[in-house]
């Protein structure tokens, strides 16, 4: 953001939230806003509820209580139809990539052109190497998924989860089974996306090297309390939280990840 702009809304704010599986509640009053342009990080260890905030951010999980607002309108709170239109704005790269395995790369891409817009073969074909060559899969069209290493079926995940041009993209857990070098590219590759596209990117991590390298604003998420206990960039409450669960977390993390790429 330009410095001494007014800000603008943001593109996605949680209120109020509380998620829950049956009875069992996973979170309870969760509230965050993700600032266009940014790269929010929803952090905090295994198990404090991380992927279930994205399912709810997504459209996979109801709230028990509590909203999710899209550029203002609430998004479960929509239509079924309208809802749908909404979710048409989000790319979503899942932890494995989640592709096909009977289709190609290729296909892979091109499903979500087929299923949601008119056009033609040919303008699908021209969409689906568009995408591929912004990931640098342009070669591995024609190649089954099963051919392909962790990072290439992220990458192809990420080609897939662009294809219909989403303002928002949300990433679970992206470097995870990726080495270092793998992880770092990923990283910069987010980045060149979130400025060459203007889209705003959501991620599920606990990789912290990552997080350190690439976001600027974030929720930290607490198993023990079920809410969040801390707002900022990964940086900002590695170097700054008082926080012990937060503390502890950030030096754990710095650790286990010493030497690994990415991290400052």
């Amino acid at each position: 953001m330009a410095s001494g702009a007014t800000p603008s809304p943001p593109l996605l704010k949680a209120e109020g939230l509380t998620l829950a599986f049956g009875s069992r509640v996973i979170l309870r009053d969760l509230s965050f806003s993700v600032r266009r342009g940014s790269v929010f990080a929803v952090m905090g260890g295994s198990g404090c509820g991380k992927s279930t905030v994205m399912r709810a951010m997504i459209g996979l999980l109801r709230p028990a209580a509590g909203t999710v607002a899209v550029d203002g309108e609430d998004y479960w709170g929509a239509t079924a139809e309208r809802r749908a239109e909404i979710g048409r704005r989000f790319g979503v790269l899942f932890q494995n990539g989640a592709l096909w395995s009977a289709m190609s790369v290729a296909e892979n891409v091109a499903l979500p052109l087929q299923m949601f817009t008119d056009l033609g073969a040919d303008d699908v074909d021209a969409l689906v190497r568009l995408k591929l060559s912004l990931v640098g899969m342009e070669a591995a069209g024609e190649r089954m998924p099963a051919e392909l290493s962790g990072g290439m079926r992220k990458r192809a995940g990420l080609a897939r989860a662009l294809a219909l041009d989403p303002d928002l993209l949300f990433f679970d857990e992206p470097s995870a089974g990726l080495d270092p070098v793998t992880s770092k590219r990923l990283d910069d590759l987010i980045l060149e996306l979130r400025d060459g596209l203007g889209a705003t990117v959501v991620i599920v991590s606990h990789e912290l090297p990552s997080l350190f390298a690439i976001c600027d604003d974030g929720v930290f998420l607490d198993a023990e309390t079920r809410t969040a206990i801390a707002h900022g960039s990964p940086r900002a409450l590695r170097d700054g939280c008082g926080h012990p669960t937060v503390r502890a977390f950030m030096e754990r993390s710095r650790q286990d990840h010493h030497g690994q790429g990415g991290s400052p």
